[in-house]
């Protein structure tokens, strides 16, 4: 009797740990163990070397506020973050064991960012309170665990464009420690666009007396009215040479390299609004744009400018400019690379420029991609007199390149294994599983229901950085790209990375055997809950019917592909709001004629999860695919 009693408590325990333990990414190897250690008030935070002592401080700053504690950092403590003395080959630079008991906790790893990564596997294993900003009471306990633990890919990124939209110095620096928390690695910062500058340029004042502000637009992105020749421009901001100081030291004091991103020789609008001899039509009138169309994209990739935003290849001041900016850049940069854009350059206003004509027929160039090939080795070479490498999106390629460039692969996956064959090294980001600025939900309760691609959080995590036609040793890893045209405040920039950018931290360091989608899933609860007590934004898409509507014949059907398969899915046709005593939609259901709307909800486990999606049936015929596209589960 009480041996059966015995393991009873035993499993009890244990399991109930293990519901806790819900860690982002996964770790390479976790075993469990009953019991737990107890963070009290009073408690030391040990490290073994200097190098430590910042990761302690952090670790120690975190918990007393959230706990209230005076938790304090010494040469020994209960928690010891030691760096190894003798080296673990398979941890590399970033890798860590974690072991906690009920009498100890210890992060060991190689280097200090791997110590760093440790404290935030260490700091899920806590109550979520522990995100707290203020103090508040909790029974704070951590697991006993055993963590062996490191990332599958070097590269681990998330871009943020702050020319669409500008974001504080504040801002970027709450968004970075929010990435950190998830072990990525790269900090892209998209500085320059055609709606606004961002970067001070002591050598350029107009970069930022001019091309930093543009004219006051609210409402929907890429319909506003032209900037007026004597509108003011109020609108926008950069961030001075100590504010990037800040930024980076930020970053690096989380292991994150800041990679900056100065695009050329399109999206340069806002440059030549501020130099406009730097364009070949060298018109005065162009204005730094404030998300108006000036663009038709009749399709195929193709596309027509109504303004030059393009910088001159033919032009020696154009490359007398850049490397000023340049040069100012490689100063506040630690980062190997620097990136500059090379994407979506229209090249219409060179194909009419004499001297871009004459330049072609000297160096017997045959169309304009080899004109920009020019540019860009051009550029290759002033990034290498500063001792920086280039690093460009996947249309560099067009016009050949550089032997030390790298290219981020974003149309697909094609630019970069074209760019691995050739032995260039490649960041796979393509815009079909990690472009988060993408929908991710049902277009009729998203924010942007026109997006024109959907990137639901199950395609994130399917996707796969190495193809398999190339060898693996040329991907540098992945990243997610948030573009801000239609994420106009921090809050939003939010609601578009989480979950999204978790599920891509666990392609990204997890190894490939390590994913499962399942469990992932039943992971998300505690990562929302973990953001509340943050204070940080997120999406629940993920919980949201998928109406996969059908027509058979002159009837209408509709069934669900949820992207998780254990919700259960209720339905009305009356206009009545659904709930879990509503019909079950188990199969596809026939819409009757008429004005019918089919409102969808989604409960899991017997909780509500999913927001009502009310679709009228005149919408979900325009939804319905052709036959031989339709498939319904």
């Amino acid at each position: 009797m009480k041996y059966t009693l015995y393991i009873f408590c035993f499993m009890s325990v244990s399991s109930v740990y293990a519901q806790d333990v819900k860690l982002i990414p996964q770790p390479v190897e976790l075993k469990m163990s009953p019991g737990g250690f107890q963070i009290r008030d009073n408690l030391s935070i040990g490290y073994n070397k200097p190098e430590a002592k910042p990761i302690a401080e952090i670790l120690a700053k975190k918990i007393n506020t959230s706990t209230g504690y005076q938790v304090k950092t010494d040469k020994k403590g209960k928690i010891m973050l030691s760096l190894n003395e003798k080296v673990d080959p398979a941890l590399g630079k970033e890798g860590y064991t974690l072991v906690s008991t009920s009498k100890s906790i210890k992060i060991e790893a190689n280097e200090p960012a791997g110590l760093f990564y440790g404290v935030q596997t260490l700091l899920q294993l806590a109550p979520k309170e522990i995100e707290s900003s203020t103090k508040i009471n909790a029974d704070w306990k951590i697991p006993a665990v055993q963590i062996r633990d490191y990332p599958r890919f070097a590269w681990r990124g998330v871009m943020l464009d702050v020319s669409r939209h500008f974001f504080t110095k504040e801002e970027v620096k709450k968004y970075i420690d929010e990435i950190s928390r998830y072990k990525y690695n790269v900090f892209h910062w998209h500085l320059t666009d055609d709606q606004g500058w961002r970067i001070e340029i002591k050598s350029l004042p107009k970069l930022t007396s001019i091309g930093a502000w543009r004219v006051p637009r609210v409402g929907k992105w890429g319909t506003f009215e032209a900037p007026k020749s004597d509108e003011p421009a109020t609108d926008g901001g950069f961030y001075t040479q100590e504010d990037i100081k800040e930024i980076v030291q930020f970053a690096q004091n989380r292991f994150i390299t800041v990679l900056p991103e100065v695009d050329v020789p399109g999206h340069s609008m806002a440059a030549i609004a501020s130099y406009p001899e730097l364009c070949c039509t060298k018109d005065p009138s162009i204005r730094v744009n404030p998300g108006s169309n000036f663009a038709e994209w009749p399709g195929d990739g193709h596309f027509v400018m109504s303004v030059d935003n393009s910088l001159n290849p033919s032009d020696e001041k154009v490359y007398a400019f850049l490397d000023k900016v340049f040069t100012e850049m490689a100063a506040l940069f630690p980062s190997p690379y620097i990136h500059v854009g090379g994407d979506e350059c229209y090249k219409g206003y060179w194909e009419k420029s004499d001297a871009c004509k004459r330049m072609m027929k000297l160096a017997d160039m045959k169309n304009t991609e080899e004109l920009q090939g020019y540019f860009m080795r051009r550029i290759e070479q002033i990034l290498k007199s500063k001792n920086k490498k280039m690093i460009g999106w996947d249309e560099i390629l067009e016009g050949g390149l550089g032997p030390q460039a790298a290219v981020m692969s974003w149309r697909g996956t094609q630019g970069g294994i074209a760019a691995a064959r050739l032995g260039h090294e490649v960041v796979m980001t393509p815009n079909p599983y990690t472009y988060i600025d993408l929908r991710q939900g049902d277009p009729s309760v998203e924010p942007d229901g026109t997006s024109y691609l959907y990137v639901p959080l199950s395609k994130c995590y399917s996707f796969e950085p190495v193809p398999d036609s190339v060898d693996a040793k040329y991907i540098l890893g992945g990243q997610a790209n948030l573009w801000t045209e239609k994420a106009p405040t921090l809050r939003h920039a939010e609601y578009l990375t989480f979950p999204r950018a978790w599920a891509l931290s666990e392609v990204y360091w997890s190894p490939k055997g390590k994913k499962n989608w399942s469990q992932f899933v039943d992971k998300l609860d505690g990562h929302f809950e973990r953001a509340d007590a943050a204070e940080v934004n997120y999406a629940r898409s993920v919980y949201d019917a998928i109406a996969q509507p059908k027509m058979v014949g002159k009837k209408l059907m509709v069934g669900v592909n949820n992207e998780i398969s254990d919700m259960d899915t209720y339905y009305t046709l009356n206009e009545t709001m659904p709930d879990k005593f509503s019909r079950k939609l188990t199969e596809p259901v026939e819409i009757p004629e008429g004005k019918v709307t089919l409102k969808l909800v989604t409960y899991r486990n017997e909780k509500k999860v999913g927001k009502v999606i009310a679709l009228s049936r005149e919408e979900l015929i325009s939804r319905a695919p052709k036959e031989k596209e339709s498939k319904i589960n």
